[in-house]
């Protein structure tokens, strides 16, 4: 019944505050390409944690128990996905957008910079374009707690209370649910600047993927760092370069969260479900609040 009351809360509160947020910052002329937006949109990104931590501590009472707050070093593999996994991601991708002809990576990144920065790119970058590819992990590591600002929410709350008995169930829902949260910007092009109808049906979709992907890591480590450092490196890492790549002409089919990258996201997925990764591990009591959770405390 907690959980029941706690998401019936949850969900107003995570959608309201960002939904209120970007409308705000969208109708006074901030453009979702505008680098200012997401300075000041910022609240909204972080409202699913905001949602969350009103939620544990003045409308269930519950805590943080579960929450996931620690490190556990021992579980140190599961980072290493969590931070690399956005390289296979792009590799596959490089290779199967010319097979489905949408293009081949420039390797020399100059396209991608000259979309990047429509102003002019600057004579360093020109003559060194891969000191951005460089920076790019540095960028990962300093958006993890940025994105933890979601990944409280969605996955240290959401998806551990909705379907508790049935993870995959659950993964499922909130990826449509965080899917779904996103359409206010994608309707205004920040995903899918030249499908924005489309991408209402293809965002979701990537995003189920993600929940399970990302349940996975905050599963197996017990920890809401590790999926916030691979929420991180999918944008920082996997979406960066997918831009400098392959550029934006075709992004519906070409980006992280396009329809081809449906295929590696998909795969690993598959196997996550098939092999019953997302069951949750026996744990000591105290040691973890899932348990409790998933028995409906």
């Amino acid at each position: 019944m907690n959980n029941t009351k706690g998401v019936i809360a949850y969900l107003p509160l995570a959608f309201g505050i960002a939904w209120a947020n970007w409308e705000f910052v969208l109708r006074h002329g901030f453009a979702v390409d505008n680098p200012l937006f997401k300075v000041l949109a910022m609240p909204g990104a972080v409202a699913p944690a905001i949602a969350a931590f009103i939620v544990r501590m003045w409308i269930t009472r519950e805590g943080f128990a579960d929450a996931g707050l620690k490190i556990d070093i021992t579980k140190w593999p599961y980072y290493l996905v969590a931070f690399f996994l956005p390289l296979v991601v792009v590799g596959s991708l490089v290779v199967l957008s010319p097979l489905f002809g949408f293009g081949s990576a420039d390797f020399t990144l100059a396209r991608g910079l000259r979309e990047a920065m429509p102003h002019g790119v600057p004579p360093p970058l020109l003559e060194h374009p891969w000191i951005v590819v460089l920076s790019l992990p540095i960028n990962a590591l300093f958006a993890t707690p940025i994105l933890f600002g979601e990944e409280f929410g969605w996955r240290s709350y959401l998806q551990l209370r909705l379907f508790p008995e049935r993870p995959v169930l659950a993964a499922v829902a909130t990826g449509i649910i965080w899917g779904v949260w996103h359409y206010p910007i994608n309707l205004r092009g920040y995903n899918y600047p030249d499908h924005r109808l489309v991408g209402l049906i293809v965002f979701p979709i990537a995003t189920i993927f993600l929940s399970i992907i990302f349940g996975w890591l905050r599963m197996k480590t017990r920890s809401i760092w590790c999926p916030s450092l691979a929420h991180a490196a999918t944008n920082a890492i996997g979406g960066s370069l997918l831009l400098l790549l392959l550029g934006s002409k075709n992004a519906i089919f070409t980006s992280y969260a396009g329809i081809l990258g449906y295929v590696p996201l998909g795969l690993l997925s598959a196997w996550i479900v098939f092999t019953g990764q997302l069951k949750p591990a026996a744990s000591a009591p105290g040691q973890d609040g899932m348990q409790a959770v998933q028995a409906g405390a």
